[in-house]
Formats: structure tokens, sequence, C-alpha cells
């Protein structure tokens, strides 16, 4: 699974999108956590544009009051089948800007679990492949928001959690994007087949378990 990472400034977006810089810019977010607003890339209106969108998908014929639970992450395995995401997938889908993420190992019995920090060199900004959804209250305004396309864990992001981020490589942002492609089952089997899958971990500090805490201190290796 996905449940924290660090999202990226505007400064770092900058080198890979065109941005049209707002008001409000894009500020790193050391420990981002679902419900927060963060950025992510999409294909809308006939553009690439990157806008703030809440993380947690809340499908767009969503009916209740409250939001569904456990949104955050979509199961690449079914989300072409799931009631949840495949309408996302066969027309919404999204990149997620990422600098690491973070994932939490079990150790030795009574001493609970330790957090990692999983990145590639640099460190290096990538994108995970995302789900995005346009919901309208009744008698409120649109919210958008996002979920994250997992798939079974391989290097040796597989000996810290069975389960990663689907994490595109650039040649894949077109295809992904592209809102004449609707085969969901079809896009999902690419994705994975050309996911990036090498990545370096080491362990940090219990900081990281709220996301109350932010800074650099969430990503700084402990021996």
């Amino acid at each position: 699974m996905c449940g924290r990472y660090v999202s990226p400034d505007e400064a770092a977006l900058e080198r890979v999108w065109n941005l049209v810089r707002g008001e409000n810019p894009f500020r790193i977010v050391y420990n981002a956590a679902p419900t927060m607003n963060l950025p992510v890339v999409r294909q809308h209106a006939g553009r690439t544009e990157v806008c703030g969108m809440q993380w947690g998908l809340i499908p767009l014929w969503w009916s209740k009051p409250q939001p569904p639970r456990s949104t955050i992450n979509a199961r690449s395995e079914d989300a072409a089948v799931k009631p949840m995401w495949r309408a996302a997938l066969k027309r919404t889908r999204c990149l997620v800007p990422s600098l690491g993420w973070y994932e939490w190992k079990e150790q030795e019995p009574g001493r609970g679990k330790r957090p990692y920090f999983l990145h590639r060199p640099g460190p290096e900004l990538f994108h995970f492949a995302g789900l995005w959804s346009s919901w309208t209250p009744q008698g409120g305004e649109p919210l958008l928001s996002f979920a994250i396309l997992t798939r079974d864990a391989a290097g040796e992001a597989a000996s810290i959690h069975s389960r990663m981020p689907v994490v595109l490589p650039p040649d894949a942002y077109e295809s992904w994007l592209d809102p004449a492609a609707q085969d969901g089952a079809a896009l999902t089997a690419a994705a994975v087949a050309s996911a990036v899958t090498e990545f370096a971990a080491y362990p940090v500090s219990p900081y990281v378990n709220s996301p109350r805490n932010q800074g650099e201190e969430c990503i700084r290796a402990v021996a």
C-alpha cells in the first residue's frame, strides 16, 4: 500500500511540467497523508495541468453525505472491475508526483513497526499512476479527489512491505493520461508491466508516524 509520501514543491514540478504559477504555489509536504490537498497531474479540457486534489477518491456517483473509507489506494489487480474504481480508470487517470514514500516494517516481537523511506537517487522526482474524480456533495461545490494505483511489491520494496505504488516511467506518462484510451484492464496491465521497481530504502524516525509532523526530520535516516 501507500499511506504516506513526500509531495514535491512547485520548483520540482516545473522541471517536468509546464506550470502557470498561481497565488498559492505548491510547497513540499514531507509527510503527505490522506485527506490532504496535494498536487496531481491530469489531462483536462485538452491540456495537461497540475492541480490540487484531496487524497482519498470519492467517485462521481457517490450519494452518501460522508465520503467512502479506505479509498487512498486502488489495487491494480481488480481496479478495472471494482465499482469504486472502474469509471475513473476508464476515463479520469492521473499522475501523482512524489519524491518518495513511507512503509512500516514489522520488527522483532514486542518492538512494533519501523518506518522506512523508499526513494530514487537524487532525490529524483517520479510519478505514481493514479485515478481522479470530481464529486459534488448535495448543495456543495465540486471536490476533486484521487487515489494511487498499487501492485505487488518488487525489488528492495518487497523486503519491507507486500505492496507498493505503481510508479510509471516517463515514456508511459502520455499513454496513461490519454483520455482516448478507455480499456481499463489493458491500461492497468501495461502500467504494471512497465512500472519502475528499483528503489533504495532506509529506516527513518517514528517522528513520521504522525501526519502532524512535517519537515526534513521525516526523511532523515536513523541507525
